[in-house]
């Protein structure tokens, strides 16, 4: 017991008396919980207790007491106690850390159902706004409002794409890539965006194995986590970006649970700022949570680069102590295959050609601005409310359709399956897809480069739809 204490503690039970006891190593957060185990004990009773006591280099370990009492021969006097202690600090980091993931998950189904009702009605707001402009003759009066409401709803749909990122259902467009050219390509707008005052510091890996994600999403890493560290440096500063090629083993898992073996590029983001406590440490990738004062945050960066990270399998880890700044490292996972092919957008908006397109969704409002878009773009309109109502108008055999534009999510049925049942009453049928929050199709990730499934996420512009008909309509750019 002794010598199981002192490797333990690093103190001998001799040190710990001359210290004034036991109790001068539990955290004084758990002396009243420990005191009323050894009352409890001392008053007869057997009791089991768990609490953090310091060890002699500053370290806090778990342990949970067994104590019971011995009486005397009358049955009445306590005249000894037989315990023992258990060191359980790595069951209480594997216990908090899966609690952490769960209650992130919850948070992320959340997030992903207030995206999905926000897009629908940004989508209405962003298409009305457009539709009318379309119309407006130049320079009316009312242009200028017109603007300001589409900028205002394209903010409030980044805001959205935060969300649906830090949910896991934010498409995207991943590519083989370097992550030091990644790294390279957005300095110059970080030095911006942190001030002068700021040193930022860039030290890139040698030979760095290649990773798959979409360029897009490393900026917005960057451009939170640098904000972030620059809002916790007070006066002059230092940020340091490092990258590494690194092998993670079954050692290091066993005490990151969310973390998987293999060979990963490591991305590091430091800064020398004020720090965080744990509380806060424990809380810092929950959506909307945030430090900062009203008006100065949304609490979704950091949410944004966790969902970003484990959209592509990999995992992140923070280190931070009071006054001792932080550092952020994250794990992408090595790519091994072939380089993808970039697709480039056209830049003008294309128009239809008398084509007959039947448009499905459940939402009024959306249905009724789609159409009216089409029908301006020279296509022809069928639109039904319900999977129902445009199965019945499909069966007409005088019904021609060239192409299917569904919501993913309806009532009565999904938009894949009632893309089968019309594709078996019209074969050849082309479909496109769209959707407010949907992270998969038949259990497939949803990437804007996947060519089997279409997909338009909402909120949308009238080019990006126009563009993604077109595409449809005409895949080899005919």
């Amino acid at each position: 017991m002794t010598e199981s204490f002192t490797n333990t503690f690093g103190l001998t039970l001799e040190e710990v008396t001359a210290r004034g006891g036991w109790q001068s190593l539990v955290l004084p957060e758990d002396l009243p919980i420990a005191r009323e185990h050894a009352r409890k004990v001392a008053g007869g009773q057997s009791d089991v207790c768990e609490m953090r006591w310091m060890t002699a280099d500053g370290q806090v370990r778990w342990l949970r007491d067994y104590a019971q009492p011995v009486f005397d021969d009358s049955g009445q006097r306590v005249i000894r106690i037989f315990g023992a202690s258990q060191d359980i600090t790595e069951r209480k980091h594997l216990e908090a850390q899966l609690l952490q993931a769960q209650r992130m998950e919850s948070i992320g189904r959340l997030a992903g159902g207030v995206a999905h009702d926000f897009n629908n009605l940004l989508s209405v707001i962003i298409l009305r706004a457009e539709l009318a402009l379309n119309r407006m003759p130049a320079h009316h009066p009312l242009s200028e409002d017109l603007f300001k409401i589409l900028d205002t709803a394209r903010l409030s749909a980044d805001i959205v794409r935060q969300l649906l990122t830090f949910a896991r259902q934010q498409p995207n467009a991943p590519q083989v890539l370097n992550l030091n050219e990644a790294v390279e390509a957005h300095l110059h707008m970080l030095g911006r965006l942190i001030g002068e005052q700021i040193e930022l510091r860039w030290h890139p890996g040698q030979d760095l194995w290649p990773v798959r994600v979409d360029p897009a999403q490393i900026h917005q890493i960057l451009s939170n986590l640098c904000l972030n560290a620059r809002d916790a440096i007070v006066g002059d500063g230092r940020i340091v970006i490092e990258t590494s090629n690194v092998v993670i083993d079954d050692a290091y898992c066993r005490w990151h649970p969310d973390a998987v073996p293999g060979e990963y590029v490591l991305l590091m983001v430091a800064d020398n700022g004020m720090g965080m406590t744990p509380d806060i440490l424990s809380r810092i990738f929950e959506p909307f949570f945030t430090t900062k004062e009203i008006g100065k945050g949304t609490g979704l960066g950091l949410a944004t680069v966790y969902g970003i990270v484990k959209q592509y399998d990999g995992f992140i880890h923070v280190y931070s102590e009071p006054g001792q700044g932080s550092t952020f490292k994250i794990y992408l996972p090595r790519y091994r295959g072939d380089t993808l092919v970039e697709v480039r957008a056209e830049a003008d908006v294309p128009q239809g050609n008398g084509e007959v397109i039947l448009v499905v969704e459940d939402e009024p409002a959306v249905l009724d601005v789609v159409r009216a878009l089409l029908e301006d773009l020279g296509y022809v309109v069928l639109a039904a409310g319900r999977p129902s109502e445009a199965l019945k108008l499909a069966e007409d055999p005088n019904t021609h359709i060239d192409l299917l534009l569904s919501d993913m999510v309806m009532p009565e049925m999904g938009g894949p399956e009632l893309a089968e049942r019309l594709q078996a009453l019209h074969p050849g049928l082309t479909v496109l897809f769209m959707s407010g929050y949907t992270s998969s199709l038949h259990g497939a990730p949803v990437r804007a480069s996947d060519a089997k499934f279409p997909f338009l996420q909402k909120p949308f512009t009238i080019q990006t739809m126009a563009e993604a008909v077109h595409r449809a309509l005409h895949p080899k750019g005919a």
